[in-house]
């Protein structure tokens, strides 16, 4: 008789004896729990895990659902996989590219033979419709990683080949369905009939996939247009294809071909002068006397800032920098939030009628003292600091309210020039792995909290969540309000931070929950090659989380 393993269900705070070998899955059908929506993987010894998984001996699950991160991004990831196998069976040969996170879904890039059409997208949309109604199983093989290199090889996968030459693992997980064979980074679903719901429109020259909104999982996300924010994708894009990167495995293949200084080179011009066209566009418009300048945690905007003020200096502007935090109300004034702490997030943190009292006054040509904020006192104060505004002079405003109208409500639009600054990940790990912006800014935020605010990757983790609420709260339904984007996203990036991040990353202990998302980031990190930071040059926006800028924060 064999010897039965221990679960520890979190979900029920009840232990369940099952056979060695048993799949999540299974114990998940034994447990009977009763989950709001259905589990479709599991935290493992805080590991995220697939169903398919198995164990072999004791073992502490707790069930996710699609409300989680982990079980939205499983979900992405398998309607991905029924989207590219579909359009494989449509039309052949083809090209599928899971590309842009845009107006709450991804922007598919399609190369079918023929521009995408309104009857393309309908066909695609009914295949995923038939392959789902189906009720498929998503196989789950583990092989060695050269032999999947072989496989697809043969299957003209290009992207995936690079990839996983350039991983160095022993042994590779492929999925497939119907004998559709592919890879994909992190866990996946066992059944295509749990893909209850999903959209698929003609977008721009492609497609747009929408998925289930994490927040209400029986609506899709809103379909909100996005023009700027898809414009500066494909602008990236412009500058990927001058470098010649478009996925991780390129990126890896120029560091090992000793194009590394010319890449940073060259990315760093190319960020540079979009800066510089900004400051260009701000000084052709006669009349601009407020520069507002937003963007989420760890976009880079204090140094977009730095940068930008530097270039309106060529341009004969003389930038004056006010800083919003000095507009904070007094403590006990400050809204709460939903659990009764204060909000410090909350516009109305902010002493709106003073700011704009006082913007107002600068635009007539008065002087005015600024406030100064006494954090420790939590009160507002005079900092006995006088301005009085010159002709040549600019108030350059940053912080994450910049672009919300609320903010300068009473200055009159044609004084006001707003810029985005988000760090906008566009390269891809394959054509069908996204890397997701936020875990882009994480990385950074990772890295800068420890460095300057001597705060663990594990607490960075941990409040990230808040962070990300505020932000969606906050800061992105103002982001196409915008007169202009600017992406801080350095396409060498990620290698240069990996050397930074990985020490950290290593530093989460196993028994808590936030190792989940440190195994899961350390695990991405592997794909890829690192750049050493002393060929990073100080003025790089980089630096502003690395340490080591010529600018002063």
């Amino acid at each position: 008789m064999k010897e039965l393993v221990t679960i520890s269900c979190l979900n029920n705070g009840q232990d369940i004896s099952v056979e060695p070998g048993s799949t999540l899955e299974e114990i998940y059908s034994r447990l009977q729990l009763q989950m709001e929506h259905p589990a479709l993987l599991a935290r493992v010894n805080n590991k995220v895990e697939g169903m398919h998984y198995r164990v072999y001996n004791a073992k502490q699950v707790e069930y996710l659902d699609i409300t989680s991160s982990s079980g939205l991004r499983a979900y992405t990831r398998t309607l991905f996989f029924v989207l590219c196998k579909a359009v494989r069976d449509l039309y052949s040969p083809c090209k599928v590219a899971i590309d842009i996170p845009v107006s709450n879904g991804y922007y598919v890039n399609l190369n079918i033979g023929h521009p995408v059409t309104l009857e393309d997208a309908g066909r695609i949309r009914a295949k995923m419709r038939e392959i789902i109604d189906a009720a498929m199983p998503v196989h789950h093989h583990q092989v060695t990683t050269e032999e999947a290199i072989k496989m697809f090889t043969l299957l003209h996968t290009h992207s995936k080949v690079k990839l996983l030459k350039g991983h160095g693992s022993l042994y590779t997980t492929v999925y497939d369905i119907g004998k559709y064979y592919d890879y994909f980074y992190g866990a996946l679903l066992t059944n295509t009939s749990q893909l209850y719901l999903f959209g698929l429109e003609k977008y721009y020259d492609g497609l747009l996939l929408r998925i289930p909104s994490r927040e209400h999982p029986d609506e899709l996300g809103e379909m909100v247009m996005q023009d700027k924010m898809f414009g500066i994708f494909k602008e990236h894009h412009q500058w990927q294809d001058i470098i010649g990167l478009r996925t991780i495995g390129d990126l890896n293949e120029a560091i090992d071909k000793g194009k590394t200084s010319l890449l940073i080179q060259v990315s760093e011009a190319l960020q540079e002068k979009k800066i510089a066209r900004i400051a260009d566009e701000i000084a052709r418009k006669k009349g601009v006397r407020l520069v507002l300048i937003a963007g989420p945690s760890s976009s880079g905007k204090t140094t977009t800032c730095k940068r930008l003020s530097v270039q309106l200096i060529t341009n004969g502007i003389k930038p004056v920098p006010i800083s919003l935090d000095d507009y904070f109300v007094d403590r006990e004034l400050t809204p709460l939030d939903d659990t009764g702490d204060y909000d410090f997030e909350s516009i109305h943190a902010l002493n709106l009628s003073l700011l704009n009292e006082q913007l107002s006054a600068l635009f007539r040509g008065e002087e005015v003292e600024l406030p100064r904020y006494n954090f420790q006192k939590g009160k507002s104060e005079w900092s006995g600091r006088k301005l009085q505004l010159k002709p040549d002079e600019v108030l350059v405003v940053e912080g994450i309210h910049a672009l919300n109208p609320e903010l300068t409500s009473q200055i009159p639009d044609e004084l006001k020039f707003r810029v985005y600054a988000s760090a906008l990940t566009t390269l891809l790990l394959d054509n069908h792995n996204y890397i997701p912006t936020t875990d882009n800014r994480l990385l950074r935020r990772i890295i800068r909290d420890y460095k300057y605010r001597g705060v663990s990757a594990q607490e960075t983790i941990r409040r990230w969540p808040s962070v990300r609420k505020g932000e969606n709260k906050w800061i992105f339904p103002y982001q196409e309000h915008a007169d202009q984007m600017f992406n801080s996203a350095m396409l060498f990036e990620l290698a240069v931070i990996k050397q930074q991040a990985e020490p950290l990353l290593e530093q989460v202990p196993e028994n808590c929950v936030e190792y989940a998302e440190a195994y899961r980031l350390k695990k991405f990190l592997k794909y890829i090659r690192p750049i050493p930071e002393d060929q990073i040059p100080p003025t790089s926006l980089l630096r502003e989380f690395l340490g080591g800028s010529s600018f002063e924060y």
